[in-house]
C-alpha cells in the first residue's frame, strides 16, 4: 500500500499542492519583519505538507495550529522510556496521542463525507481505496494508525533537513548561484520568476546539480543517526560472534563519515555526487540516509521531492540572510538541528525586486 503512495504518479500529483504550500509559507517568512526561527517553522511547514497533502484535511488554521502543538507533544515524548508513571513522559506521550487521535478522527469522518471538488488523489485517499481492492475496508482504528504514521513519516526528519538545507545555502552562497544558473539552463528561472508549467516531476528530477546539492545535505546531515535490525542468521564481525535473534544497531553517521569513498568527509561539496567523481556509486552501503536493505524509508522519494521544491523556491523567489552573528552549533538529538533553531531573516523578491506580499491559505482551500 504504501508504495503505491509514494509512486511516480501519486508524487506528480502531490507536487503542485506541495509547491503550493512550500510557496505560501515563503511569502509569510518574507512577510515577517523579524527574523524567522528556520527549524520551528519548518516543522510547522512539514506538518501542513502532511495534513493538507498527503492527507487531504480542510482543517482551520487555527485548529491545525493546536493540533500542531498536540503532535509536537507526542513526537517529543514518543521516545521516552515506557515508564507509566503520572507525569512521565511517557504518560504525556500517551494522552498527546489520544488527543491527536480524536482530532485526526473528525478530520477522516468529514473527509469522507466530502468528496466533492477534489482535483487529485491524497495518499489518504490510495489508502482507503487499496483496501477495498483487497477486499477489506478498513476500520477507523486503521485509518487513524495510517494517517499518524503518514504524519509521522513527512514531519520531523523532513524539517530537520530542510533546516539543514537552508543553513548550507547560507554557508555556501556560490552553491546557491550555480543553482540558480541551473535553473535559468534549464528554462525553469527567468527574469527572476518561475516559468509558468515548468516544475513537473520529470524535469525537477533532471537538475542534475540539484540533486547533488540534497544528496550532500542528506550524508553530512542526516536527520537520524541510525537504524535497528534482527539478526536472522549469526554471523562474525571483525571476530565478534553476533547471535541469531539479536537486535543490532547501524549507524548512519558513522558510516558516512567512515565510508572510504567520500573524500574530506566535512566539507560541504556536492559536487562529489556530480558525474565526474560519483562518490555514492562505489559500493552499496556507503551511503544511506534513508537506510538499507529492504527495508530502506518508503518515503525517501517523497522527503527529496519536497527538499528539492524548496530548494527551487529558495534560489528563485527569496534573499535571505543569516539574523545572528555566527551559524549555530548543531545537535544530533532527537534528530539533526541547530540549538537555537537557526534565525534567518528573509525578504521575498518578485522579479522586479519588489517585496512579495504575504499569501493566504485561501489559495490551498479551493483546492485541497
Amino acid at each position: 500500500v504504501f508504495s503505491k503512495i509514494f509512486s511516480h504518479e501519486a508524487l506528480e500529483s502531490y507536487l503542485p499542492k506541495i509547491q503550493l504550500v512550500i510557496k505560501d509559507t515563503l511569502r509569510a517568512w518574507s512577510s515577517n519583519a523579524e527574523p524567522i526561527n528556520v527549524y520551528h517553522e519548518a516543522q510547522k511547514l512539514t506538518f501542513r505538507m502532511a495534513i493538507r497533502v498527503l492527507l487531504g484535511f480542510r482543517i482551520p488554521d487555527e485548529e491545525l495550529g493546536r493540533l500542531f502543538e498536540v503532535y509536537q507533544q507526542f513526537v517529543e515524548n514518543v521516545f521516552s522510556l515506557p515508564v507509566d508513571l503520572p507525569f512521565s513522559g511517557y504518560r504525556r506521550g500517551i494522552r498527546a496521542r489520544e488527543t491527536l487521535q480524536k482530532g485526526l478522527e473528525k478530520a477522516i469522518q468529514e473527509k469522507l463525507q466530502n468528496t466533492q471538488g477534489k482535483d487529485y488523489a491524497d495518499a489518504l485517499d490510495i489508502l482507503i481505496e487499496s483496501g477495498k481492492e483487497h477486499g477489506k475496508e478498513l476500520t477507523m482504528q486503521e485509518l487513524k494508525d495510517g494517517t499518524l504514521e503518514l504524519i509521522f513519516a513527512a514531519y520531523a526528519t523532513t524539517a530537520s533537513a530542510s533546516t539543514s538545507l537552508i543553513m548550507q545555502l547560507l554557508k555556501h552562497p556560490r552553491v546557491l548561484e550555480k543553482l540558480r544558473e541551473e535553473l535559468r539552463s534549464k528554462g525553469i528561472l527567468h527574469n527572476g520568476c518561475i516559468c509558468e508549467g515548468s516544475l513537473r516531476l520529470d524535469n525537477i528530477n533532471g537538475l542534475q546539480y540539484l540533486d547533488c546539492v540534497i544528496k550532500e545535505v542528506l550524508r553530512l546531515f542526516t536527520p537520524i543517526s541510525g537504524g535497528y535490525r534482527t539478526v536472522l542468521q549469526t554471523f562474525e564481525l571483525d571476530g565478534f560472534q553476533i547471535p541469531k535473534g539479536w537486535s543490532v544497531m547501524y549507524s548512519i553517521r558513522d558510516t558516512h563519515d567512515t565510508a572510504p569513498v567520500f573524500k574530506d568527509v566535512d566539507v560541504f561539496d556536492p559536487d562529489r555526487f556530480g558525474q565526474g567523481r560519483s562518490e555514492d556509486k562505489d559500493g552499496r552501503f556507503h551511503y544511506l540516509p534513508f537506510g538499507g536493505g529492504v527495508r530502506t524509508c518508503l518515503g525517501k522519494h517523497l522527503a527529496k521531492l519536497f527538499l528539492k521544491a524548496l530548494a527551487i523556491e529558495l534560489a528563485s523567489t527569496s534573499r535571505f540572510e543569516l539574523a545572528t552573528r555566527t551559524f549555530p552549533r548543531i545537535t544530533l538529538v532527537p534528530v539533526v538541528h541547530p540549538v537555537d533553531g537557526l534565525k534567518v531573516k528573509f525578504f521575498g523578491l518578485d522579479s522586479n525586486q519588489n517585496e512579495i506580499l504575504t499569501g493566504t491559505d485561501a489559495m490551498l482551500g479551493a483546492t485541497v
